[in-house]
């Protein structure tokens, strides 16, 4: 069976998918602005389940799917980055499970390794990220927003045949 990989930025990212033709889709991951939980009122970003199903059994349909999932950072110094990273891994999770499709996690140091350049650190992976990208794919780089890192993980494990 032919392969589609699909690779997921943790967070408000986005999702990309490299089929075995090279061909490639790049999608915001679709999210919902709920009310928090919390006795302050606030609003918290939650992944939107039903779009996101969607898109991937779209690109799944006839294909074996390998899906990894970037590991979430975890810093009790930044607590709401963590949280809100947490809780859309713990999201992501239950949907693959719904999809019955295989996942795994990856460090964003592994696919960065491979696909930046060395010496890239910090806040300049999101621009090495977009600029790789879009020289990668470029029919998608005007669908790009902040950084193509889904599309760099999948294309990561299209090369290393995962």
């Amino acid at each position: 069976m032919k392969k589609v990989w699909i690779g997921w930025d943790n967070g408000i990212g986005n999702i990309s998918a490299i089929w075995e033709d090279k061909s490639a889709e790049y999608e915001i991951t679709p999210i919902k602005k709920c009310l928090n939980y919390t006795k302050t009122v606030a609003h918290i970003s939650r992944l939107d389940r039903a779009k996101t199903a969607n898109i991937i059994a779209n690109w799944i349909i006839g294909y074996m799917p390998i899906i990894c999932i970037e590991r979430p950072m975890v810093n009790p110094g930044r607590f709401k980055a963590t949280a809100s990273g947490l809780r859309m891994v713990e999201a992501q999770e239950c949907l693959m499970e719904d999809l019955l499709v295989p996942y795994r996690f990856i460090d964003s140091k592994e696919w960065q390794k491979a696909m930046l350049p060395s010496g890239v650190k910090g806040a300049d992976t999101k621009s090495a990220s977009l600029s790789i990208g879009a020289r990668l794919f470029p029919h998608l780089s005007d669908k790009l927003k902040n950084d193509a890192d889904s599309l760099l993980m999948a294309e990561y494990m299209r090369r290393q045949n995962f």
